[in-house]
């Protein structure tokens, strides 16, 4: 019979927004809940970026999928000497990386294009511009749907990696348990077995986030006891709620 819930790690960073709904969750079902990140992010040096045959001036347009890539291209411009000029376009995957844009830039002075969600859905705006010559700032694990989108649409495109996905190092969590842990991503997984390679689940709960996450955790032999989005639970928190309610009235 597996324990109540009472305690909860959360491989992400802690939300900086008072109005989290995590922050709801711990006043609501009286639990615990540390933000510790398993991966991050380290950005590539302007020299690794040109041995890639990647000029700046080269580009008409970028296609940003998230604030890392904002911030990674615009970090390396400045270290390449590159002033962006003000006729660069700009693709944006979602509202929320285009409104991130305006750390950089002047919004209404430049040419933004959005799209609403997922890459898919940012391609139409995309060939509407297929003139363009577009620079694809990305990590070192790009999402395969990206490059499938853009090889289908015939467009001239260029990917170069500005920054990397890195394992944290979780040491200090070696003699520490929690009742549930909750993953992202692939990477999240593979942090968890490179820190702790003899890790057991025995009654920790393992909560995931999309599709690839969960695949990335039966691979390792992992039992997937929460899951999200679903039609019934479409943000991690509702799922982590229902199960602990579920879990804590036994």
């Amino acid at each position: 019979m597996l324990m109540k819930v009472k305690t909860i790690l959360v491989s992400q960073p802690a939300p900086k927004v008072e109005n989290s709904p995590y922050f709801d969750l711990i006043d609501r079902q009286k639990v615990k809940i540390d933000f510790i990140p398993f991966i991050h992010v380290e950005g590539v040096s302007g020299k690794q970026v040109r041995s890639q045959k990647v000029d700046l001036a080269n580009y008409t347009a970028i296609i940003l999928t998230s604030r890392n890539a904002v911030d990674h291209f615009f970090r390396i411009a400045d270290e390449l000497r590159f002033k962006v000029p003000d006729t660069m376009k700009y693709f944006c995957q979602s509202e929320a990386v285009a409104y991130y844009l305006q750390k950089y830039v002047v919004y209404r002075k430049r040419k933004i294009y959005v799209g609403k969600r997922t890459f898919t859905e940012l391609s139409p705006l995309i060939k509407k511009y297929k003139t363009e010559k577009f620079l694809l700032p990305a990590s070192d694990k790009l999402k395969p749907e990206v490059p499938r989108v853009l090889n289908e649409l015939n467009v001239e495109w260029t990917e170069s990696v500005f920054y990397k996905t890195v394992v944290s190092d979780l040491s200090d969590l070696k003699d520490v348990f929690y009742d549930i842990l909750v993953f992202f991503s692939p990477s999240g997984i593979e942090s968890l077995f490179e820190n702790f390679p003899d890790f057991k689940q025995n009654d920790t709960r393992i909560a995931v986030f999309g599709n690839t996450t969960v695949k990335a955790s039966l691979a390792k032999g992992l039992r997937v006891d929460i899951q999200a989005p679903t039609p019934e639970n479409p943000s991690m928190t509702m799922a982590l709620e229902k199960y602990i309610k579920a879990q804590n009235k036994k």
